[in-house]
């Protein structure tokens, strides 16, 4: 049966995570209507309102505290000409990787991406982190939603583990 064993192992793929060849990065989720990526290949409007979400935690300034009651389930935005100085970039780096960027990997998202005079990242420049890294490398940015309290559904469902053990111990 030399042809069945042929086609099993056409049929097969080594790696599984990886896309069918007719698919496109950021269009994998299961959800129909929840994508990382529109038809054209740009942020989906779903997936933005989770990074201003997520820009908003660390920007300078800070959002207003509209929300403050829900803080921990509401959606943050970030104030028109909002940034992330040198403390934001490592606060977020941290809470998303596991560790702030390196020197070097900041002196490049300032040469490459939408900085402000000062090398502060606007929100232009955080999308354009987010563009490059989901075209090549959606699940990377599906755990970063992730260890920011989003679903695959892109929903806000909690927020980091330490924030909850904060507020319990504050209570």
């Amino acid at each position: 049966m030399p042809a069945a064993q042929d086609l099993e192992s056409r049929v097969q793929s080594p790696r599984p995570e990886t896309p069918e060849p007719g698919s496109r990065q950021g269009r994998r989720n299961t959800e129909p209507d929840v994508q990382l990526l529109d038809v054209d290949g740009a942020i989906s409007r779903q997936l933005e309102t989770c990074l201003k979400h997520i820009f908003a935690k660390y920007c300078t300034p800070k959002p207003s505290s509209s929300n403050a009651g829900e803080k921990h389930l509401a959606l943050l935005y970030p104030p028109a000409g909002a940034y992330l100085d040198q403390a934001g970039l490592d606060s977020w780096a941290r809470d998303t990787n596991g560790a702030p960027f390196s020197e070097e990997t900041k002196e490049e998202l300032q040469e490459f991406l939408d900085v402000t005079d000062d090398g502060g990242l606007t929100f232009k420049g955080f999308m354009q982190i987010y563009q490059l890294q989901t075209e090549n490398d959606e699940e990377e940015t599906w755990r970063d939603l992730s260890s920011h309290g989003f679903d695959r559904k892109l929903r806000l469902v909690a927020t980091r583990r330490e924030d909850l053990d904060e507020e319990t111990a504050a209570s």
